[in-house]
């Protein structure tokens, strides 16, 4: 048997009807005090089932009975108040136009009070019956989620469009209870906000804790700036109150969250530097990858994977993953099936250095734009093991470079790295060779090119943070190699949607450079983390120093001295401008280079890097192999 719904369509306009029905006898009984002639009596008589059938009728065609009333809302009244006006009008015009001597003149033209009173009886009936549904439908609902216990009681910090969002969702958690928002603008203290008081500053807060028992802080700020969150997250240290912060507008923007999804502050939120937005590209940028069909090396990895993500986002016709590691890459497939199911994802399990593989593949997948992203990263095990970071980084490169120039790519992206200038590791230097080859084949094989460097990014496979959380983890101690060390930092979405629009701007193998922020000193990255935690850094968890090493610069640099940085219609990406490099020597130095890492001949590889002009030197001579590797040591490169 079929349940009886009290809020369906027909239910509705019975309700409507009754409410119109009402709204316009009060209107004739207010206008005249309760003592109608006989002559309105019969007026109203005769006018009541056309209006209130005309009320409805208009309410249908402009879709009021499609609105669910539980949810009723701001915009839903409006519509609402438009369909009744729409009527009211015509009564107007028909009492104003209508003259008084014709035929039916003194029963068609309706009092002006009746027609204005109708109007609003007829208004806030039709929505007081819709809020009385959508006020009992959230008490409802909170009864049923409350379970017998105590209430988390939380605090806003930040009564702008954010806080009044994130207040709304969590009225509809059982579990939560709003005492009040605490803001910084003086103008909002005091003042009611969608029912709840702005009860203070960042000042009050230790007292509002306190007086109102609260549990947890959260802020609510969409765009805070990390100086602020810092400021505002010391002061809840000083409270010992917890505090949490709500989604970033990149996991927003990309449906991973609702906004009631708070989570607790990460080191990505106070490093220093406002991120870039992760939002809608451009046009230009959007038309660039749209219809596409585009490989990405090191797919699996943690910038191949974002990259993917958020090139699915400007709708390829299709996208490769190209990756020598099955898990990763079977992983990134089953999440990308999910998210975009509509999407053609063809996961290919190849090595960059071996032609034949990438023949077949490219002949079967014809792509028109690669990303070159997989590539060995770590510097200590690339001091360790020079050789093989020469056969992926150099020859891997040059091996997928040839194949593109063979099948008519149209757009060849290299993610490098600022380790490439002036570098002191092997890693570097080969990232550095690796510029160099994309020059070579953007001016003298017509292959469009662009190279992309950047500095640390966070989050990333082996980077510091992972490895500072670990630690933290197991007790201690934190190791960081020097205390002056300092390092560029940025998220992973944001230094892969600068890439993607660097990629949609070269062609002769230019070099972007991103806006990489002030470098942080390691040391003090530490301690924060530490913080975070809830501990005292030194007392609670230990920071050993454990000295540079072999290949590891104090700090990094992000443009060489031969080079200069020119604009581009990109805020936060930059060009650089400098001399091309001669081909015949480039292609001579990287084929000694190669047979040098072919053969393991170690002092090869580094003589033959040390004359390439990249500006390598290796630690201890010009030739001198590095020092001992300490795999216990944190990674910080």
């Amino acid at each position: 048997m079929r349940k009886f719904d009290p809020y369906s369509r027909t239910n509705q306009l019975i309700v409507d009807g009754t409410i119109f029905v009402i709204s316009f006898a009060l209107a004739y009984m207010i206008r005249f005090e309760g003592a109608l002639d006989w002559g309105h009596a019969k007026q109203f008589l005769l006018w009541f089932p056309y209006l209130v059938a005309i009320r409805l009728l208009v309410n249908w065609k402009l879709g009021i009975y499609r609105f669910i009333w539980r949810y009723v809302s701001l915009p839903d009244a409006l519509a609402i108040a438009r369909s009744l006006s729409l009527v009211t009008a015509g009564l107007l015009a028909l009492r104003l136009i209508y003259p008084s001597e014709a035929m039916f003149g003194a029963r068609l033209r309706l009092p002006l009070s009746v027609i204005a009173l109708e109007y609003l009886l007829s208004l806030s009936g039709t929505l007081s019956a819709r809020a009385l549904r959508r006020t009992l439908y959230e008490r409802g609902q909170k009864t049923a989620r409350t379970p017998l216990r105590d209430l988390k009681r939380v605090i806003l910090y930040g009564a702008g469009r954010a806080g009044i969002l994130l207040l709304k969702e969590l009225k509809n958690h059982g579990d939560v209870e709003v005492v009040g928002f605490v803001d910084d603008d003086p103008k909002k203290i005091g003042t009611v906000i969608s029912g709840t008081r702005v009860l203070g500053d960042r000042r009050a807060l230790g007292k509002l804790v306190r007086v109102s028992h609260v549990d947890e802080v959260v802020i609510s700020i969409a765009k805070a700036d990390r100086r602020t969150l810092s400021q505002i997250l010391a002061r809840c240290e000083e409270v010992d109150v917890p505090a949490k912060i709500i989604p970033s507008v990149q996991e927003l923007f990309q449906g991973r969250v609702s906004i009631s999804q708070v989570r607790q502050i990460r080191i990505e939120d106070l490093l220093g530097r406002d991120s870039v937005e992760v939002s809608e590209f451009d046009e230009e940028v959007r038309q660039a990858y749209a219809g596409k069909r585009i490989l990405v090396t090191g797919a699996g990895g943690s910038i191949g994977s974002e990259l993917v993500r958020q090139l699915l986002l400007l709708d390829p016709s299709s996208i490769a993953l190209l990756d020598k590691d099955e898990n990763s890459t079977y992983e990134l497939q089953q999440e990308l099936t999910f998210r975009f199911p509509d999407a053609r994802i063809e996961p290919q399990i190849a090595d960059v250095r071996h032609p034949e593989r990438l023949q077949a593949l490219f002949e079967e997948f014809e792509p028109q734009i690669v990303f070159h992203a997989a590539a060995h990263k770590h510097v200590p095990l690339m001091e360790k093991h020079p050789c093989e970071a020469v056969l992926n980084n150099v020859f891997g490169t040059q091996t997928l470079l040839e194949v593109c120039r063979e099948h008519g790519v149209g757009r060849f992206v290299f993610i490098s790295t600022d380790k490439a200038v002036n570098p002191t590791s092997v890693m570097g230097a080969t990232k550095g060779v690796g510029e160099m080859l994309v020059q070579t084949y953007a001016n003298h094989d017509s292959l469009p090119s662009a190279c992309v460097r950047f500095g640390n990014v966070m989050g990333s496979r082996g980077s510091v943070i992972p490895l500072f959380q670990k630690q933290i983890a197991e007790g201690g101690p934190i190791t960081v190699t020097h205390p002056d060390i300092v390092r560029f930092f940025m998220t992973i979405p944001e230094a892969v949607q600068l890439v993607i629009c660097a990629g949609s701007l070269g062609r002769q193998g230019e070099i972007f450079v991103m806006d990489m922020g002030n470098p942080r000193k390691v040391l003090d990255l530490a301690k924060e983390m530490v913080s975070l935690c809830g501990l005292e850094p030194g007392r609670d968890i230990e920071i050993e120093i454990t000295g540079l090493r072999p290949g590891e610069k104090l700090e990094e640099e992000l443009v060489g001295p031969s080079e200069n940085l020119t604009t581009t219609r990109f805020e936060k990406l930059s060009m650089i401008t400098s001399r091309l490099p001669d081909a015949n020597a480039v292609t001579s130095s990287v084929v000694k280079l190669i047979q040098a890492a072919r053969e393991n001949n170690r002092d090869m590889v580094y003589e033959v890097l040390g004359t390439m002009g990249i500006g390598y030197r290796p630690r201890g001579g010009d030739t001198g192999e590095p020092e001992a590797f300490n795999s216990n040591q944190g990674r910080v490169g």
